[in-house]
């Protein structure tokens, strides 16, 4: 039976790391369950430290404004992470320390998502990576199984320790992620977002700080600025298409693609099917998925 009623979760590190992984999925989802989908964007850093001309408070209020504005058009919660505290995590510089891990566990037991998107963690030691994305990775799989363990974090998160709610836990998938420069970069799922290109493209340009400012600055060689919607669009598509030759898709489509993980809960190939957006058949591995997830489950 299809499940009706639909929670998905995207646990990132910086606030437009949504928009360029999965915005146009999550908006598959959408159009799939409508007013029966909730979905949350965690953002777990600050986002004050990208900036070059703007003080960091400036950068920070700015980032998360555009966040919010980014939400609005593609339909769904956003939330910045919070520390027992009540602090937040530091760009550039996240650890994976207790703190980090109470809130993260805390906030997942509260959306109580079924299925949750995250960075991947590097394989390879001679890969590159952002030290933000990896610790999120790293986070997200080392709490994984404390999701429905109450009393984990009760001492940063106090409750009553004898009334405790059984909280499920989701399935964990990994988004393709440019930042971790692997050297391997595999994937199970993947959906064709043309249909629905229209939400990544203006969500993503939300964030003028970023491309406007902040990225033709750090990365002078790889990025000018878009002087309008129609100049990001091309930039945007050629993105795709790159990300599409990195995975091995042929021919080059607007795709975004995920690895099922053995992290959470273990779906079944049928769930998968009955609950997920149609995936594009030619970029999907859909073979090979159901002979690991059947070996995993048994």
């Amino acid at each position: 039976m299809k499940n009706s009623n639909l929670k998905i979760m995207c646990v990132h590190a910086h606030f437009d790391d949504l928009e360029l992984s999965g915005g146009g999925t999550f908006e598959l989802f959408r159009q799939k369950y409508g007013n029966q989908l909730q979905t949350l964007s965690l953002v777990c850093t600050d986002g004050k430290a990208g900036h070059h001309f703007l003080t960091r408070d400036e950068t920070g209020r700015i980032r998360k404004s555009e966040q919010e504005v980014a939400g609005k058009i593609g339909g769904y919660e956003t939330e910045l992470l919070t520390l027992p505290d009540g602090s937040h995590a530091r760009e550039g510089c996240l650890i994976l320390d207790t703190a980090f891990m109470a809130a993260l566990w805390h906030s997942i037991r509260r959306f109580q998502p079924d299925y949750l998107f995250c960075p991947p963690l590097t394989s390879h030691p001679l890969a590159g990576l952002h030290v933000d994305h990896e610790a999120v990775a790293d986070a997200v799989r080392k709490i994984a199984y404390m999701v429905n363990v109450p009393h984990a974090f009760t001492p940063e998160y106090p409750t009553d320790e004898t009334q405790s709610e059984s909280i499920k836990v989701p399935v964990i998938l990994n988004f393709f992620d440019l930042y971790q420069k692997s050297l391997n970069l595999p994937h199970d799922i993947a959906f064709n977002i043309e249909p629905v290109f229209e939400i990544p493209l203006r969500t993503s340009y939300a964030y003028r700080s970023q491309i406007k400012e902040w990225l033709p600055w750090v990365v002078p060689n790889e990025f000018s600025a878009p002087k309008d919607l129609e100049e990001w669009k091309e930039f945007l598509i050629n993105f795709y298409h790159s990300n599409s030759r990195k995975m091995g898709i042929v021919p080059e489509r607007l795709i975004e693609a995920f690895t099922i993980t053995a992290w959470g809960s273990i779906p079944s190939y049928e769930q998968l099917i009955e609950d997920f957006p149609s995936m594009d058949v030619e970029a999907s591995h859909f073979d090979e998925l159901e002979k690991r997830l059947s070996q995993r489950r048994a």
